[in-house]
């Protein structure tokens, strides 16, 4: 099978889906870009996806809203396959155990734990679809900007390109209390531990007074926060316990101010500042606690990085990353006088700054996994900022949205040898009152990394355990930016967008390659950048087969997609070249 050249159909913003359909549509979507697209094995005709799973001869469809020029199609209603009575609906259940059966035969390798895991996901949709609060609501635990704290909460599907993005660990009953989908608040669990039993370090001066803040230790103890949920797994441990007996750890209660989750889950926030958790519960792919690596490479991170970071703000003064310059744990030592290490991850709480030290006064940020979401769900989704229904009025939002993104985050590869990870859930959009974007702030230190070649001094200075894994080689860095910056994010957020306006896809590509072009010009030619103007594929995470192979994310595989960056591509579809002409 071979596809045909995609073309638009006109698209209403859709209703939330039911469950059911919401993880047959992620199911497809992965087929469609890791295992039938790079095998040929698709075709769009008559308004409708087909795609063939090679090694069972299964043959599956789904009507479509509208199709892409990336592949990332908009699906619509239930996915059905080839019966000898015709089209038959599947269910996501079957259509999950096809799945399992066709990556079986393709890796010759089984997966026990996958069906329970996109089981586990579609409880987690269906119970944030019946949970969904009213999309004006901005529920928190302080006066915070109208609407940021309703877009870390607005996510009831997840990531539409992985197999199983609301699997979760750990008991299900926990979630309601903890979950952002539920707009969760609650109070930290207050730990205070013998000074001589602290980890921590800081970048400067007072970087973790944001932890003593939270109570009142006893003299000679540290204020230790726990998440509450952490705790409760952790608590049974007999070397905590031991540790509790001794008086080594108090444990002091609930603390007075209470904190909201935001969309990581562990990140939580009290509407001045977040704090970083460990959470020894599997989300999506991993278990989320804080490696000792992690730990201590957040501090460095934000040391090493401050002159290059301050840098990019200068040159790109709407841009701006939020810094993590403190972490503190428990270090219970254990028979060879090492931490323990199960307690000192476990327990390992990393301070992010607040948005006050780098957001600009008068505007709102967003997180940008919420204004790009696929279905008008939350306040912060790009529908509800683009009250104006005139086309014009889109592509200039998107021409200033992208001149506030792209450019640092390839000045910071190209000139400063440092590979940001620019993901939709990695990047708040800061909004002025008009719902214009004004400034971009980008976060979360554990999936920055720097080009070893580039930066070999300063990582020799550093404990081999901690500058290991802060390191990419140069071509594994590019592909992590081309895929969190355009393939994860800006292909994405153009895809909300060419929802309100279909026609405009191929004229908001043509503006993502106008940016590209303009910092090629500004800064110099550089190879990699080229080849991305010329069309060379594009690299995708390879969720589905990352989660089949059990891979550590950092290892995770990539497809290479057909670009729509080339200017054969752009110049063969519609491009409405009357709205981008209209400057």
């Amino acid at each position: 099978m071979t596809s045909t050249h995609p073309s638009a159909h006109r698209s209403a913003l859709a209703p939330p889906p039911s469950a059911d359909e919401a993880v047959a549509h992620t199911l497809l979507n992965c087929l469609l870009r890791e295992l039938c697209g790079p095998e040929q094995q698709t075709a769009v005709i008559d308004g409708h996806l087909l795609l063939r799973l090679p090694r069972r001869g299964v043959l599956l469809r789904v009507a479509l809203r509208r199709t892409s020029l990336l592949g990332a199609h908009r699906f619509a209603g239930p996915v059905t396959e080839e019966t000898s009575g015709g089209w038959s609906p599947v269910g996501w259940q079957g259509l999950a155990e096809h799945v399992h059966a066709e990556l079986t035969l393709r890796t010759g390798v089984r997966n026990e734990e996958f069906l329970e895991q996109v089981a586990s996901s579609h409880r987690g949709v269906a119970s944030a679809l019946a949970g969904r609060r009213p999309a004006a609501r901005d529920a928190g635990p302080r006066a915070v900007p109208t609407g940021y704290l309703a877009s870390e909460q607005s996510l009831a599907l997840g990531h539409r390109f992985h197999p199983t993005p609301k699997a979760r660990g750990g008991d299900p009953a926990a979630w309601a209390a903890y979950a952002p989908e539920a707009g969760a608040s609650f109070p930290l669990r207050l730990l205070a531990v013998r000074e001589d039993l602290v980890a921590g370090e800081s970048a400067e001066p007072g970087a973790d007074a944001a932890l003593d803040r939270l109570g009142r230790a006893p003299d000679g103890y540290r204020l230790l926060p726990a998440h509450p949920w952490q705790y409760a797994l952790l608590r049974d441990d007999p070397r905590l316990r031991t540790a509790l007996a001794r008086g080594e750890v108090l444990d002091l209660g609930p603390g007075a101010t209470p904190f909201a989750a935001t969309a990581s889950v562990r990140t939580l926030f009290d509407g001045n500042g977040f704090l970083k958790f460990s959470l020894n519960v599997r989300i999506t792919n991993c278990l989320r606690k804080n490696a000792g690596y992690e730990l201590s490479g957040a501090v460095a991170l934000t040391r090493l990085l401050e002159p290059v970071l301050a840098e990019l703000a200068a040159g790109f003064p709407g841009s701006d990353m939020l810094r993590e310059p403190a972490y503190r744990s428990l270090a219970l030592p254990g028979p060879d006088g090492e931490p323990v290490r199960e307690l000192l991850e476990g327990f390992g709480v990393i301070v992010r700054e607040g948005l006050g030290r780098r957001l600009r006064p008068g505007l709102t940020p967003l997180l940008a996994a919420a204004v790009a979401d696929e279905y008008a769900t939350g306040p912060a989704h790009v529908s509800r900022l683009l009250a104006d229904t005139d086309p014009r009025t889109a592509l200039s939002w998107w021409r200033a949205y992208l001149g506030l993104l792209v450019p640092p985050v390839l000045a910071a590869y190209f000139d400063h040898g440092l590979v940001l990870e620019p993901h939709l859930q990695n990047v708040l959009v800061c909004v002025d009152d008009g719902g214009r974007p004004r400034q971009v702030l980008f976060r979360d230190l554990e999936g920055t990394k720097l080009l070893a070649d580039r930066h070999s001094a300063a990582l020799a200075a550093l404990p081999a355990d901690v500058a290991g894994p802060m390191t990419y080689d140069a071509g594994r860095g590019w592909d992590r930016v081309v895929y969190c910056l355009l393939v994860n994010h800006v292909s994405e957020m153009l895809a909300a967008l060419a929802d309100l306006h279909p026609v405009a896809e191929a004229a908001l590509w043509a503006e993502v390659r106008d940016t590209l072009r303009r910092h090629a010009a500004e800064h110099g030619p550089q190879p990699r950048l080229d080849a991305l103007l010329s069309g060379a594929p594009l690299p995708a995470k390879a969720n589905l087969l990352t989660r089949w192979a059990r891979t550590a994310d950092r290892d995770a595989g990539y497809v290479r997609l057909p670009s729509p960056l080339a200017e054969d591509v752009l110049s063969g579809a519609a491009r409405a070249d009357d709205i981008r002409s209209a400057r």
